[in-house]
């Protein structure tokens, strides 16, 4: 498996593992978008020409905001989504991040598992955050002491 860039040839596979990760996902158009900015970092893992996973991380003077991160559900609980926050760590070294930040469901005790094991810490909860289920956020930061 490699983590490269992402890039338009796979957006097909990003949409079909976001649409199979979310009730109320990014449509085809907001990936479009991401990829024309300059200060986001969109990676893939890829394995044998199949996209596994990716992430979208922005960044704002020293802050990084996950935007989105998702695995295919075939392939979750290999590691892929711990190989994409390494990759997006090495950005935030490069760039000399201050932190890290991404909300959650409340519900999504996995991912909630795997953010803290990396170093994520909970730092607030957003009442009613998400829609299709209505449900809570949990605000998560990591911290890098550059």
């Amino acid at each position: 498996m490699i983590i490269e860039n992402m890039s338009a040839e796979h957006l097909s596979s990003v949409l079909k593992i976001e649409e199979e990760s979310f009730s109320n996902g990014w449509s085809e158009q907001s990936f479009c978008d991401e990829l024309k900015k300059e200060n986001s970092y969109k990676f893939v893992a890829v394995e044998n020409d199949e996209v596994l996973g990716y992430c979208v991380l922005e960044t704002v003077l020293d802050e990084g905001n996950l935007l989105d991160i998702a695995v295919s559900q075939k392939h979750r609980r290999k590691g892929i989504a711990k190989k994409l926050f390494e990759k997006m760590f090495e950005v935030a070294y490069s760039k000399k991040l201050s932190f890290i930040t991404l909300e959650v469901r409340e519900s999504s005790i996995p991912a909630i598992s795997l953010y803290k094991a990396l170093g994520f810490e909970t730092v607030a909860v957003r009442k009613n955050y998400y829609s299709k289920p209505t449900e809570n956020a949990v605000l998560m930061t990591k911290y890098f002491n550059l």
